[in-house]
């Protein structure tokens, strides 16, 4: 009988079994528990077939494990009452990575068809045993697991160009992926603020490359471009001799490091190292920040020179790395010089290229046909698809899992990597009591929600899902302990996503057994989140009715809250069944635990009472699959937006926003609002105008009323409710159109289209 892991922590068991059997992360697929224990002593003995090379360095692995943490130096193959075996066997439904670990009281065995199920069965023993020097016994209960991955690909990502990190907290980061079972390292080594691999026939790259003139002390995006002269002297690389090193070390931890090399775009330090690799070919020096004003950030696609100089640093690159795939970027390019560029326009008329798109495309599909000459697979960020997808591209879907759905269905390898949970570089707790982020809102608890395999996809569709990754960008990240701070907790929800099957998986189980690593950290001096205390205020519409759920992650957390405006303390209401609204209110909340008020400041939210709750939406222009807030029916159902843009605003990209609301019958009105935001950064302006229109047949419609905008577009932030009001009219439909404003002069997508945030349509 299978006994999924999250059948051992109903209560009764939790009475009987120790500490360490409410610990493994990821939780196994089948795990029985037995009478007795097994005691590691200083007598035990390591035992493995000396014949199966591959065994020893796994055999060293465990004991050196032991060591650290007892002082024991366990001998192999000696006689002995107790014994720690490992063995390589045939064994069936458990794959390449799977591991079989049975405890019994005069012996602990692992066995698997691999030295990688070696390894992942040791990690799982590890997390039974003390996590750091103890003079207590080592002590196991019995048990048999059987256990294997859901996924191929389990990665974790870091930027080092943005900020170096040397090589020993590179192992250190290497060290915590292996003890959540992770496989794939995806090390982002080039980038406009810095290159970080040595590459022998190009010096430069690291010479000036690796180096750019320190401006910490400003925000990432208001950074000054460095000017020639100035002392470049923040930065760092890693020699081939330390990658060699640090490939190594991952190997025997059954990581596979996938090394990205930027191109087209991201590519400013190169250019700084070498100008004749961009279209004009001026002097630079790498990046300090965000600032791309005057930067050549994009390789000549028009230059066959550039071309020589990727394939001959892609070669050293992949005599260097034995992963299967090789990481090429793709993203984020800004076409504006190649359509200002002879060379790139010349290029383009040669090959019959339409427009730029196309002509990365070609740009992409010749590195892929250099990759795949040399026996290896390109995998690159979502942009590849644009122009055309190459032939064996692999693609990484960050910006949502649209790219990803979409290649999926091309019978294209994906690997899911949305900003929404998956970048760490974004809050995981209240911003307002964070170290500073990039922005974002990616919690615990919604990382371990996620499903990498996206509804849209049938069956076999779904096979060329390879897995999903957690991506941290180093912008705001300056030291490892931040970097500490920002993965941990959060990768071993996704460390569970990746691995557990996807029936086993409970939340509160999870955080059960997360206590435990939560106290191993503290030991072991890892930094790492607290936990997220602001409250979790979620509406529905039910049969046209607004109602509000209130929750907390806080492990063993309590909600209190107030809807009349005043702060929610102790003497407030307890939250317990969701709460129907029939007014116009602002619900506050706050995290208790243990009689404690977490929440530095309450979370809130507004909620409006008007005409068109519940109600029907249609849109002319498609609301944009990375913000899609509520879904169809955001418009209606009476949530108003905040500053923050990844929640409860509905974006369109480019195109004007057209909707049109169904009131079910004729209503008398007299006033329309629509609420939009404006993020300067983040490409999102308040439109040009908005137009309100009636009608009582859904066919003829009137205009009421254009609204103009009236705040300035270089205001950095604005929330804005564009209101029309009127004599008493019955109306059954209401069509409102948002005009898209192109971003203004100045701004760094000058003159392209922007995007459009939209929150509400109150009908009143």
């Amino acid at each position: 009988m299978k006994i999924f892991l999250m059948s051992i922590f109903l209560s009764g068991f939790l009475n009987t079994l120790g500490q360490q059997f409410n610990s493994i992360i990821p939780a196994p697929v089948e795990m029985k528990t037995l009478p007795g224990n097994f005691s590691i002593g200083k007598t035990t003995t390591i035992k493995f077939n000396t014949a199966q090379k591959e065994l020893y360095a796994a055999a060293q692995f465990l004991k050196d494990h032991i060591n650290s943490i007892s002082g024991y130096n366990l001998e192999f193959n000696k006689p002995a009452t107790t014994m720690l075996e490992l063995k390589l066997g045939k064994i069936n439904d458990i794959g390449n990575e799977g591991y079989l670990l049975s405890v019994t009281p005069s012996s602990i065995n692992i066995t698997a068809n691999t030295k990688t199920g070696i390894v992942y069965g040791l990690q799982s023993l590890f997390q039974l045993l003390p996590a750091i020097r103890t003079n207590a016994a080592l002590t196991v209960s019995c048990m048999n697991i059987k256990d294997y991955p859901r996924f191929k690909w389990r990665g974790m990502h870091l930027d080092v160009s943005r900020h170096f990190f040397g090589p020993e907290f590179v192992k250190k980061y290497i060290d915590l992926m292996s003890q959540y079972k992770f496989n794939t390292f995806h090390w982002h080594l080039t980038d406009d603020q810095g290159w970080r691999i040595e590459i022998k026939k190009y010096p430069l790259l690291t010479q000036i490359g690796a180096w750019r003139v320190d401006k910490n002390n400003i925000t990432w995006s208001s950074r000054p471009q460095a000017q020639l002269g100035e002392q470049a002297n923040y930065g760092g690389y890693y020699t081939q001799e330390q990658i060699k090193d640090i490939i190594k070390y991952a190997a025997l931890r059954n990581i596979t490091i996938v090394p990205e090399i930027e191109m087209p775009g991201h590519s400013a330090a190169a250019i700084a190292s070498y100008p004749f690799l961009s279209c004009l070919q001026q002097a630079q020096l790498p990046m300090t920040g965000g600032n791309y004003t005057n930067i050549s950030s994009n390789y000549c696609a028009g230059n066959d020179s550039a071309f020589t100089f990727l394939e001959n640093v892609l070669t050293e690159v992949m005599n260097l790395f034995p992963s299967q795939y090789i990481h090429v970027g793709g993203d984020e390019v800004d076409k504006t010089s190649w359509k200002n560029c002879p060379k790139c326009q010349e290029r383009m008329k040669k090959e019959g290229l339409k427009n730029e798109e196309e002509l990365q495309s070609y740009f992409i599909k010749r590195i892929e046909k250099f990759i795949s000459s040399k026996k290896r697979k390109m995998i690159g960020w979502d942009e590849i698809l644009e122009g055309g997808l190459a032939p064996e591209a692999t693609v990484m879907s960050w910006r949502g899992e649209a790219g990803g759905i979409e290649a999926a269905k091309m019978n294209h390898n994906v690997v899911m990597t949305p900003g929404t949970p998956l970048y760490f570089d974004h809050y995981q707790a209240d911003p307002a009591t964070e170290p500073r982020a990039i922005g974002g809102f990616n919690t615990l608890k919604r990382v371990y929600d996620y499903n990498p395999i996206p509804k849209e996809l049938d069956e076999q569709q779904s096979k060329f899902i390879l897995g999903a990754q957690a991506n941290l960008w180093a912008e705001f990240i300056t030291t490892s302990k931040q970097v500490e701070y920002m993965v941990l907790p959060r990768m071993l929800a996704l460390a569970e996503v990746l691995w557990s099957p996807q029936a086993a998986k409970d939340w509160n189980n999870f955080n059960e057994r997360l206590q435990y690593h939560l106290k191993a950290f503290d030991q072991k001096g890892l930094n790492y989140s607290k936990g997220n205390f602001k409250v979790n205020i979620n509406p529905s519409i039910q049969d046209g009715k607004l109602l509000v759920s209130l929750s907390t992650e806080a492990y063993k957390g309590q909600v209190y809250y107030t809807s009349d405006g005043t702060t929610p303390d102790l003497s407030s209401k307890k939250y317990t069944t969701p709460i129907s609204i029939d007014s116009s209110v602002t619900i506050k909340a706050i995290t208790v635990v243990d009689g404690k008020i977490m929440s530095a400041i309450p979370a809130q939210q507004s909620f409006i009472l008007h005409k068109a709750i519940g109600k029907n939406v249609s849109y002319t222009n498609p609301v944009s699959p990375y913000y899609r807030a509520n879904g169809p029916s955001s418009l209606t159902d009476g949530v108003r937006g905040t500053e923050e843009i990844g929640k409860y605003w509905q974006g369109f990209s480019e195109k004007d926003m057209i909707a049109t609301v169904d009131l079910g019958q004729s209503e008398s009105i007299h006033s329309l609002t629509l609420g939009c935001l404006q993020h300067y950064n983040d490409w999102i302006f308040l439109p040009q105008f908005v137009k309100f229109e009636t009608s009582e047949n859904g066919v003829d419609f009137e205009e009421v009323k254009t609204i103009i905008n009236p705040i300035d577009m270089n205001q950095k932030t604005a929330l804005y409710d564009f209101k029309a009001t009127f004599a008493q009219r019955n109306v059954r439909y209401i069509r409102v159109t948002a005009k898209n404003n192109p971003c203004p002069p100045g701004h760094s997508g000058a003159g392209k289209p922007s995007w459009i945030f939209t929150d509400e349509l109150i009908v009143q």
